[in-house]
């Protein structure tokens, strides 16, 4: 595959995330809430689209919980279904709670729902008390380890070296949490080849992010490696809307795997599909 440049995710593709992201939304519901959704939710979450943040799939699963509790009859699976039938994301799960409740039980579930009480919870479980009062500047309300210290490398130094053509990350990430992790993995990439949720690009799926990245990288024909069915779905409408050449390439990292996975990414519109990032050299000839 020839490509001018490749412009990564990080989570899911260079870090393994399962234990800390991942692990945040299920235990932010918990403790604000009592109950939760468990880790394969999560995933149904990411598939129905529009959950690259992970604050909003919080807000998501919030939602979740507080209309099963006021008789809504919907597993996850229905619900995440329902949401990507509505356009996805965060709006729709607002939009298939309103129209499954009563006004009455709508009005309590919106009111006990809180997105500042779930950011601030979900912060201090995955930085940690002493990474929370550095990097949000405010003083933590419990004690926590911090999730991010569970996340562990999934990029090689031998593909870090053989990744010789130029590099831009597209993550849905703060820009702080970004710089941690490329630290972490040995990546140095320049801040203006980053796109980050800092920037005011709108987040993936929207292209606008990847299309910035390949004017500031200079190429016409550009790789975005992802692992979710977002990442491609950028890639691709990036391609119909863009006159550069992108394609989208999943890798079996991060919630899809298998092949129940390689076969979903190629129904997204995946180029190709990789067991995992390192073997991104070999399908760009390095």
């Amino acid at each position: 595959m020839n490509a001018d440049a490749a412009v990564l995710d990080i989570d899911g593709v260079l870090v393994d995330v399962s234990s800390s992201y991942r692990r945040a939304v299920v235990e932010t519901v918990r403790r604000v809430h009592g109950e939760t959704i468990d880790r394969a939710a999560v995933q149904q979450f990411k598939q129905a689209g529009g959950f690259n943040n992970d604050w909003e799939l919080t807000d998501a699963a919030t939602l979740y919980v507080l209309a099963r509790s006021e008789g809504m009859d919907r597993s996850v699976g229905s619900f995440t279904d329902a949401v990507a039938q509505t356009g996805g994301g965060l709006s729709a799960a607002r939009s298939v709670v309103t129209n499954e409740l009563s006004p009455a039980a709508r009005e309590r579930v919106f009111t006990t729902w809180s997105s500042d009480r779930n950011r601030a919870v979900f912060q201090q479980l995955y930085l940690g008390s002493e990474l929370y009062h550095e990097l949000e500047g405010e003083e933590p309300s419990f004690d926590a380890p911090g999730f991010i210290h569970d996340e562990h490398t999934l990029i090689d130094e031998a593909t870090r070296d053989a990744l010789d053509l130029p590099l831009g990350v597209l993550t849905g990430r703060p820009a702080a949490e970004a710089d941690i992790a490329l630290d972490r993995v040995g990546l140095d990439i320049p801040r203006e080849h980053r796109i980050t949720m800092d920037d005011p690009e709108a987040g993936k799926p929207d292209p606008a992010g990847l299309v910035t990245l390949a004017d500031r990288l200079g190429a016409d024909s550009l790789v975005f490696v992802g692992d979710t069915l977002d990442d491609v779905r950028t890639a691709v409408d990036a391609d119909a809307d863009d006159n550069r050449t992108y394609r989208g390439v999943g890798v079996l990292t991060g919630g899809l795997t298998g092949e129940t996975g390689r076969k979903t990414f190629e129904r997204a519109g995946a180029s190709t599909v990789l067991d995992s990032v390192n073997a991104l050299p070999r399908l760009l000839g390095g």
